[in-house]
């Protein structure tokens, strides 16, 4: 069967397009609304840390059903509903409630989405990240047009854009379906086993660890760059530059992947995100080096997520996609983004704000080892004895 290529990637450009409105703006939303550092750190965490439980309870029920684009379809809804609560109030405790329940949906969707790409794909996988790249390229559209469209109005218009890309998101997963069913190729593969493996257990703790150190950026960016004289237009179009290198990277992954193989492409990423955020905490004030930083995300996003993804649908196959993707989102992006904003929050209020990107650097740094331990294992167990 043919991949579907528009309708997988329009999910794409507006699910990233939403998060392009909702993360470097919101931490803004939330100031504007009277919040502190500290309070704005602990929400951006809660929305993280729903990807703890959620996209696994989510990729159990998927697998076990086999009715895929239905969970993806139902979380898409429930995360507009939810999301609708805003409107209503902006008390802490309420929308500490509102953002747990909307990320409890949102936070679904994504990795059974992956799984059903990669599905579609069949052994042709290396080309996901030419479907993905519409993602960055909806984000980039929405954070481009918002930087210069909040110079003229108030934040507080934030929610209702954010509505709207969230019904856009539901709409485009009424045209996706599963396709053929997922091949069995290892039917006697069981879960514990597989994160039994010492290689798989090493990606998930560098994707930990390397998710863990954007917790700063994405909770504090916007904001960090206002501390240092930026405006929001600029703000928003460094915010661009950033995901449009990493549509560079996806438009090339599918050439590197073969070449270079999928672990070493993943030790790079992660070596170049650590010295990313050393620049974005040591001359914040030069935009020579901010560009340079923005264009690093190339690496630090998108030769890093085509990467692990790869991985993840290598160790985790056949009845294991969703929860392996599950997984993968929710101790990297979930587990680790969540204590990296909450740590960041506190590190910004107790320290300084340049300490809590000199703290990513450092965790960064933490997983290019666990990345090149996964790697060196990976290789010894595939050579032969003798």
């Amino acid at each position: 069967m043919p991949t579907p290529y528009w309708k997988l990637s329009g999910f794409y450009f507006f699910y990233f397009a939403s998060i392009g409105a909702f993360v470097p703006y919101w931490g803004l939303y939330l100031r504007d609304e009277g919040f502190t550092p500290g309070q704005i750190g602990e929400l951006m965490a809660i929305i993280m840390a729903t990807k703890i439980i959620a996209p696994n309870l989510w990729g159990w029920l998927a697998d076990v059903t086999g009715k895929r684009t239905w969970v993806i379809r139902l979380a898409a809804l429930m995360a507009l509903v939810s999301f609708a609560g805003v409107t209503l109030h902006t008390g802490y405790w309420w929308l500490a409630a509102v953002m747990a329940l909307f990320s409890f949906f949102w936070n679904a969707a994504l990795p059974q989405f992956e799984a059903v790409t990669m599905n579609r794909l069949g052994s042709r996988t290396n080309r996901y990240a030419r479907i993905r790249l519409w993602g960055s390229i909806g984000f980039i559209v929405s954070v481009a047009l918002l930087g210069p469209l909040f110079e003229r109005v108030e934040v507080s218009v934030l929610p209702w854009i954010v509505l709207v890309l969230l019904a856009a998101v539901w709409l485009t997963t009424l045209t996706v379906s599963d396709g053929a069913p997922v091949a069995h190729t290892s039917p006697g593969a069981s879960l514990a086993a597989t994160l039994k493996r010492p290689q798989v257990l090493a990606l998930l703790i560098a994707c930990f660890l390397m998710q863990a150190s954007h917790g700063p950026y994405y909770a504090f960016f916007t904001i960090y760059l206002e501390e240092h004289g930026y405006s929001r237009t600029m703000a928003g179009q460094l915010w661009a530059l950033g995901v449009l290198a990493e549509v560079g990277v996806f438009l090339m992954m599918h050439r590197w992947l073969p070449r270079f193989g999928a672990w070493p492409l993943l030790m790079v990423a992660i070596g170049v995100t650590a010295v990313r955020w050393w620049l974005l905490a040591s001359l914040p004030q030069l935009l020579p080096v901010m560009l340079l930083t923005q264009v690093m995300h190339a690496a630090s996003y998108g030769l890093y997520h085509a990467a692990a993804i790869t991985l993840v649908h290598e160790y985790f196959p056949g009845r294991l996609q969703g929860r392996g993707q599950a997984l993968y989102s929710s101790l990297s992006f979930g587990l680790g983004g969540a204590m990296g904003s909450l740590a960041s929050g506190y590190v910004w209020d107790g320290i300084g704000p340049s300490w809590v990107y000199f703290m990513a650097s450092g965790l960064a740094t933490a997983g290019f080892v666990a990345a090149w331990t996964g790697a060196r294992r990976n290789r010894l167990l595939q050579t032969p004895p003798g």
